[in-house]
């Protein structure tokens, strides 16, 4: 809530809370009065309505829309953005979110058949990031992988079966360069058509017995290098 009501690319209309909320977070009350946002006071079973969740916190904002145009979010010299194709687990999205902006990332897209970053567990994985940094959604793939080589970025599948992996592009230099990481889902990750119209492909290194890592940790190793690579 605090991240909804110090975001800067939009504002919150209208706030929604309970006694028990609004008894726990006066401050936020005061924060949300001084920039004259609508507050009304709900039922616990509202809350919980509202939320979409089995344990609310009692309190509910209505935002502005959450996505901007591509070209917007691209805008600048992007040097790192997280791309999301066909991911349809909300918490999966949210938390490479999450991740994307603890890396430092520029934007995250959300293209393809991905979930909606509005989804409500998609919100609450991302912890407020979803407010930290531009979020563009297009179903339309292509488009998104243009408007990523137009701002200058290098557009990098990650994909378990890859024949490089990360250490050995680290070594090469690769990962410098200003980068698009495309994720996809976890049970399935990237179809081969989309891999192919990317310009590479790396697959995280394994050095023990599990067979893979999920979608965010996997997203958390390829964004992590680029931004350590990036700032050397």
């Amino acid at each position: 809530m605090r991240e909804a009501l110090a975001w800067q690319g939009g504002q919150v209309h209208e706030l929604f809370v309970t006694a028990t909320a609004a008894q726990r977070n006066p401050e936020l009350l005061q924060t949300a009065q001084a920039q004259g946002i609508r507050i009304s006071e709900v039922t616990d079973k509202a809350a919980a309505s509202l939320s979409e969740t089995v344990t609310p916190q009692g309190l509910v904002a209505v935002c502005d829309a959450v996505p901007q145009p591509l070209d917007q979010a691209l805008q600048g010299a992007p040097r790192l953005v997280a791309v999301l194709y066909g991911v349809s687990d909300p918490g999966n999205a949210g938390t490479v979110t999450r991740v994307a902006d603890a890396a430092g990332a520029d934007a995250v897209i959300f293209t393809g058949d991905t979930v909606d970053p509005h989804n409500g567990k998609c919100v609450r994985a991302s912890t407020g990031s979803l407010f930290h940094l531009p979020i563009a959604r297009s179903r339309d793939a292509a488009e998104v992988f243009a408007a990523c080589r137009a701002a200058g970025l290098r557009l990098v599948a990650a994909d378990g079966y890859a024949k490089q992996d990360l250490v050995e592009a680290s070594v090469q230099g690769d990962l410098q360069h200003p980068t698009a990481w495309v994720f996809g889902s976890e049970a399935h990750g990237l179809p081969d058509d989309v891999i192919a119209q990317l310009d590479t492909s790396l697959k995280v290194p394994l050095y023990g017995a599990a067979e893979s890592l999920n979608l965010a940790t996997a997203a958390a190793v390829c964004l992590y290098a680029s931004a350590r690579d990036q700032r050397n």
